[in-house]
């Protein structure tokens, strides 16, 4: 398993995972910071000044992924992982990627208070050989306790188990995380695990309008971004009755009907995804009541609403915005529409 560590910067998160691989028997720590030195190496200057934080750059999350699976596939046992996630669509992509790994993630917060935060970062020692040290130690830390404010008020206590720790030391901190794990008091994060694909796939969403004509969607925890009722289509499955049972697993409602077909679209492969066939199917109208009755399952997902196109070109992926903009002109002239990457071919 990993125990995420997670805080604002200066919070003492590495200290604190320091010592609690002492506390954990066969555990080892990992800090993702490596990960990001090495990527200031390894890629083009100018393409890391597009980018504010090493986090922004989907290299890094990926490799945070791949690189705690590696470790514990090699050393088994527990992972401990000081790294502050304040971006909420950050840590759906990685806990959901460690999730579609079997990788359960305990997600602890060290939470003391801003007045004794501001105190330690103050304390902070800055390397007389780091070029800038000041401002990107301590000015660093003190530019993200607003995002962390934030985080915490919008998601983050939700989802982690806070520590006070304004009168602990990172000893007693750590001896707390230890007893809370191992007792059960931090539960494994609550969130889908889906296999990642070996190979292409064909996945089908079924899109369902209110009586505004607006479309539904849906915002899932265990990946970044917003998106449309449905799923990967299991083995011997029909794609239609694959968007059906997605529809009643993800927000209770049953459809009566096999909805029609709007967009066959060919996804190209783009490592490190296989690609594959993506199907939209027009699941109709709900009414008010209907509506009414969405239920969404806590591991899976998180939101939904209904938008009009031009909303949803602000939630969705270009790609998935494409695809339902496809999708709703195919809806108006009644014909089905056959694309590759997302444009129409024939």
């Amino acid at each position: 398993m990993i125990v995420w560590i997670n805080g604002a910067f200066g919070a003492g998160k590495t200290t604190t995972a320091r010592e609690l691989i002492e506390l954990i028997p066969n555990s080892t720590l990992f800090d993702p910071e490596v990960i990001g030195g090495a990527l200031g190496r390894l890629l083009p200057p100018k393409h890391l000044a597009e980018v504010g934080d090493f986090q922004d750059l989907p290299i890094w999350r990926r490799l945070v992924i791949d690189t705690a699976a590696a470790m514990l596939a090699e050393l088994g046992g527990t992972l401990v992982v000081p790294m502050t996630l304040l971006r909420q669509e950050y840590r759906d992509e990685i806990f959901g990627g460690l999730a579609a790994r079997r990788i359960p993630v305990r997600h602890v917060l060290l939470a003391p208070a801003e007045t004794i935060l501001r105190e330690r970062i103050a304390g902070r020692d800055v390397p007389r050989d780091l070029p800038d040290g000041e401002m990107r130690v301590r000015q660093w830390s003190y530019d993200h306790i607003e995002p962390y404010k934030s985080a915490l008020a919008s998601w983050l206590t939700a989802d982690a188990y806070p520590i006070d720790t304004g009168a602990l030391t990172p000893y007693d901190t750590a001896l707390r995380i230890a007893e809370a794990v191992g007792s059960g008091a931090v539960p494994a994060c609550d969130i889908v695990q889906t296999p990642e694909p070996t190979a292409e796939t064909v996945a089908a969403g079924v899109l369902l309008f209110d009586e505004q004509d607006r479309v539904l969607l849906v915002d899932p925890t265990y990946k970044a971004g917003w998106e449309f009722p449905g799923g990967v289509v299991e083995r011997g499955e029909a794609p239609a009755r694959a968007g059906m049972r997605e529809v009643a697993e993800e927000t209770g409602i049953r459809l009566d009907d096999v909805p029609a077909l709007l967009v066959v679209d060919w996804e190209p492969p783009a490592p490190p995804g296989f690609g594959g066939l993506r199907l939209l199917f027009d699941g109709g109208r709900l009414d008010s009541a209907d509506a009414g009755r969405l239920l969404l399952p806590g591991p899976e997902l998180r939101d939904w609403r209904f938008v009009s196109e031009a909303e949803a070109a602000e939630l969705l992926p270009p790609v998935r915005y494409q695809r339902l903009r496809r999708a709703l002109r195919a809806r108006e002239r009644g014909k089905a529409m056959y694309l590759e990457a997302g444009v129409p071919v024939g």
